[in-house]
């Protein structure tokens, strides 16, 4: 796939020789995921190509991707890239605004996400699994992608908006797919159709759009900031004068929406087929379940003494990261491992080959939860594991997904095994890592 493009440090960074115009596009598009490893695996710690008239740096290295997210990252943001494809879904909201606005948003949102009130949302979280398992039925077999999509967004509108998301089920459901689906297309195609062109695709993206900002609207409507949600704390800052209205609130709510149930959601569906497909890991989750975590409602406390748990998925979002690169990109020149890159050079930094990388991890492509002891996790470089990307734009929800996703499993795993209908994953990399089609797995009563 990749010819030798340069090596010299002076001339910048070895990478894939690509056509004029497209660059490397058609080799990227073809498969990104084989691509990235490909990139790695010839040109090193840090290569060049060009996507679209534009360069692109991968790191492949903890130490240079550590560079760039915590060392440096002031020289860096979100970048154009993100922001012509996430603007015209999410506005301003937190995951792509920079410098003190979103400072100040994150400031706002994260006493959502402190531990007093991490515990709170536990019985919540608990709940919520169990009304998805009362659908379940012994033998048949559930997409359970679609399922855990469910599950998340239902999660995140209760405890982030105190919203009770099903009475919009099937509009959000499909607005939010519709959505996503969009965002990867754009992803895919630096060159696109403009949104005024009334293709099927256009009509059916605007169709979901409007649909989401309705649905963000009239949660936003329903409080009064008295509250101690997300919302409610957001409305209380209207008074500041400082960019903060209506409409960037409803962008906020939409951004949570998306980036609150997604990639929890995709964590849980890897795991949960990587537990089909791997019946030994599968036993051993079972016995721990069966030994400390009972026969009642899970709480905090029970959670943090499962120890093969938290392992379980650590390794699923090590071999199917929900995330597989960060991209940044540069707002000034700066320096990398020698080499002098441009304002405006993209960097991304794939969690698909750091957390593949045979460097770091025995027989990198199995499913192995136990290799996660303290030792283990101790002797891994910062980098070569960064589920959640790293500095200071490193996810506000972090600990909220490590706990819904623990109380999820747990709940789930403990009643519940599972046999791979779906033969292999076929997947589709976007912002996210999607499965391509559902993830169908036949679920039996333990």
């Amino acid at each position: 796939m990749c010819d030798r493009m340069g090596t010299e440090r002076s001339g910048g960074p070895p990478g894939p020789s690509g056509l004029p115009v497209v660059g490397n596009a058609r080799q990227f598009a073809s498969d990104p995921l084989s691509f990235y490893e490909e990139v790695a695996r010839e040109y090193g710690p840090i290569a060049r190509y060009a996507l679209g008239g534009r360069e692109f740096y991968q790191l492949s290295d903890p130490e240079l991707v550590e560079q760039v997210l915590v060392h440096q990252n002031g020289r860096f943001d979100k970048g154009e890239e993100y922001r012509r494809i996430l603007t015209p879904v999410i506005g301003n909201g937190l995951l792509i605004s920079e410098d003190e606005f979103w400072r100040r948003q994150r400031h706002r949102m994260e006493p959502a996400f402190h531990p007093e009130a991490l515990a709170e949302y536990a019985p919540t979280l608990v709940e919520h699994t169990e009304r998805l398992l009362g659908d379940w039925r012994d033998g048949t077999v559930r997409d359970v992608h679609a399922d855990m999509m469910q599950l998340t967004v239902e999660i995140a509108a209760k405890t982030l908006f105190d919203t009770d998301i099903r009475k919009y089920e099937a509009n959000i459901s499909d607005a939010l797919e519709a959505v996503m689906d969009r965002s990867e297309k754009r992803l895919e195609r630096p060159i696109e159709i403009p949104d005024s062109v009334p293709t099927p695709g256009n009509r059916r993206y605007k169709r979901a759009l409007s649909t989401l900002y309705e649905i963000a609207t009239e949660i936003v409507e329903a409080h009064d900031g008295t509250g101690d949600d997300v919302v409610s704390r957001l409305l209380r800052a209207k008074s500041n004068a400082d960019g903060l209205d209506d409409e960037q609130i409803r962008d906020e709510v939409v951004t949570l929406l998306l980036a609150g149930h997604e990639t929890t959601a995709l964590a849980l569906t890897y795991t949960l087929y990587l537990l089909a497909t791997n019946p030994e890991q599968a036993g051993r989750l079972g016995a721990e379940l069966d030994e400390k975590a009972g026969g009642g409602p899970l709480s905090t406390d029970v959670i943090e003494e499962l120890s093969y748990t938290k392992r379980t998925l650590r390794e699923g979002m090590r071999v199917y990261p929900p995330v597989q690169s960060v991209i940044r990109e540069a707002t000034e020149p700066v320096e990398i491992d020698g080499y002098e890159l441009d304002e405006g050079a993209v960097v991304t930094a794939p969690q698909w080959v750091l957390h593949r990388d045979p460097r770091f991890y025995e027989e990198p492509e199995s499913f192995r939860p136990a290799r996660w002891g303290e030792s283990f996790r101790e002797s891994l470089p910062r980098f070569a594991y960064f589920p959640f990307g790293g500095g200071p734009r490193r996810c506000i929800g972090e600990n909220f997904a490590k706990q819904e996703m623990r109380l999820a499993l747990a709940t789930i795993a403990r009643d519940w095994e599972f046999e791979a209908v779906t033969d292999e994953l076929s997947l589709s990399p976007s912002i996210t890592l999607r499965p391509d089609g559902p993830v169908k797995l036949r679920v039996s009563r333990r």
